[in-house]
């Protein structure tokens, strides 16, 4: 026998379960203003605590490696003295001593074999994106997360195990960290998605600009977590954003409404936005013609390929994240490789004053935001900032050295500009594109292009610490030099579309100059 429905409380199955509760208690159903807030939230804290578990592995680098064959004699003495003055973690059955690292990371090879670690990680993440968009666009997005989230918790949590475990097999790690990038290639593709499906073209640089800070953030967190943890072992290092990762993946499989469709939207007259549907009310138009995804065929692999603008920001963003991803990696294992003010930062510091990196990040992804929105132009503000960020580059390598405080400020720089186009590009460039007017309506290409250019942009996020990886053992300054071309090509890769909208901005100004002469003021 079925069950007697409330008359004024639509029971809507496609709903997640934690909201079919809360409006359940509240006896009528929750306001469109507060699913779009919801969906904000909930997608916020999954993508950073994404980028917190992939943070870990660099934070984790100094201590099981911490004598490269890179640095310089003073670096070597103060190694030895790190391994040889630390006293053992009492209560942990490991052969860990703190400072003398991890077979087989500590051997000369070591910085080869943590690079090789990256490179497994992202070329498995890379190639999962565009399998990631094409899925996500077929199914149901909040349980294509759900267990992508989980499976990353617990890939993260097991290579940590490695060090109760006293694993020393190489294989082990590379295994672990080539499973864990696959199943941390179903976040991007997928939130983006979501919210795309929630927030029109309207300011969407801004709002993707602020949203997009969980990038960063999930940087800072894993970074300072990652560092907190490590006085314990390294194992913990992984393990806590492992079961972090694996809470907010239970939450958002609870709360997250993939789209204004799946949980009754339509247009509410008192507020002129979209509104959840009331007992009786027909659903109309909601905000990205979703009615057309339920009846629309998926957009192609090779389709998606070909809309104006793809093709370019998915080259583009192979070396905005080749660079992007170098600092993410390599960095705080630069800093401790470094002596600023000629001293040598320890492990934890290191990581703790990478994060400021990822603070300019946060702004340089606002503001690149903000400035696409006011410009109309996408392509100028992300070329803009890659020209930017080549003598910014200069300057850190060069400088950066000589004090704490120069340190700082030209790291924040750095970050500003090496993570604003690349923030741009991968969220309000993605959206725009998988909306694009060439779809005729058809949503259902949004996760499968933001895959396309992610994807693409994440094979340079590959190849990038990988490089670094074998070219740092000779030179760091060879490093810096590969990344200012890279930043370089990344805005010469725009030209075409950069000159476009430039174009188009001269034939706004040109139409409102006439416009103007053809109406001239009333005389008073």
């Amino acid at each position: 026998m079925g069950s007697i429905q409330e008359p004024g409380l639509e029971v809507n199955y496609d709903k997640p379960p934690g909201i079919r509760f809360v409006e359940y208690i509240k006896k009528s159903s929750i306001s469109y203003k507060t699913h779009r807030a919801i969906v904000l939230v909930v997608t916020f804290f999954a993508y950073l605590s994404y980028h917190a578990t992939r943070k870990t592995t660099s934070i984790v680098k100094s201590a099981l490696d911490p004598q490269s064959p890179n640095v310089d004699s003073k670096l070597s003495y103060y190694s030895w003295t790190r391994a040889n003055t630390q006293r053992p973690l009492y209560g942990v059955k490991s052969s860990y001593v703190f400072g003398a690292g991890w077979e087989p990371f500590n051997d000369s090879d070591g910085t080869s074999l943590l690079g090789g670690l990256d490179v497994a990680f992202l070329f498995v993440y890379a190639a999962g994106m565009f399998f990631s968009g094409h899925i996500g666009d077929r199914m149901n997005l909040r349980i294509f997360l759900t267990i992508g989230m989980l499976g990353t918790g617990l890939f993260t949590s097991l290579f940590g195990v490695g060090y109760w475990a006293n694993i020393h097999i190489f294989y082990y790690y590379l295994l672990v960290q080539m499973l864990a990038g696959l199943f941390q290639s179903t976040g991007w593709p997928s939130v983006v998605a979501v919210v795309g499906n929630w927030f029109g073209k309207q300011k969407r640089g801004l709002i993707m600009g602020i949203w997009n800070a969980h990038t960063s953030l999930g940087n800072i967190t894993g970074s300072v977590v990652a560092s907190m943890m490590l006085k314990h072992g390294w194992g913990w290092s992984l393990v806590v954003p492992g079961l972090g990762i694996t809470f907010v993946g239970i939450i958002l499989f609870l709360f997250l409404p993939v789209s204004p469709e799946s949980v009754g939207a339509g247009v509410d007259d008192s507020d002129e936005v979209l509104s959840p549907r009331k007992a009786g009310e027909e659903i109309r138009e909601p905000l990205l013609r979703l009615k057309s995804e339920e009846k629309g065929p998926a957009v192609g692999f090779l389709e998606a390929w070909k809309i104006p603008g793809v093709a370019p920001f998915a080259l583009c963003l192979f070396f905005a994240k080749l660079v992007a991803y170098t600092f993410l990696y390599w960095l705080p294992f630069y800093i401790s490789h470094t002596a600023i003010e000629g001293r040598y930062l320890t492990s934890e510091e290191a990581g703790n004053l990478s994060t400021l990196f990822d603070v300019g990040g946060v702004v340089g992804g606002i503001l690149a935001g903000h400035i696409s929105d006011r410009l109309g132009a996408r392509a100028i503000t992300a070329a803009s900032f890659m020209y930017c960020a080549i003598p910014v580059l200069f300057l850190y390598r060069s400088y950066g050295h000589v004090s704490m405080v120069v340190n700082i400020v030209l790291m924040f720089i750095t970050g500003l500009f090496v993570n604003g186009p690349y923030a741009l590009i991968t969220t309000a460039v993605s959206a725009d594109l998988g909306t694009h007017s060439s779809l005729k309506g058809n949503a259902r290409a949004l996760a499968t292009v933001t895959a396309i250019i992610d994807g693409t942009g994440s094979i340079g996020a590959a190849v990038g610490p990988l490089l670094t990886g074998y070219i740092s053992a000779q030179s760091w300054s060879a490093v810096f030099t590969m990344l200012m071309g890279a930043a370089l090509i990344a805005g010469l890769l725009l030209t075409r579309l950069v000159v476009s909208e430039v174009s188009t901005k001269i034939e706004e100004s040109r139409a409102q100059e006439n416009s103007r002469s053809s109406h001239p003021p009333l005389e008073v």
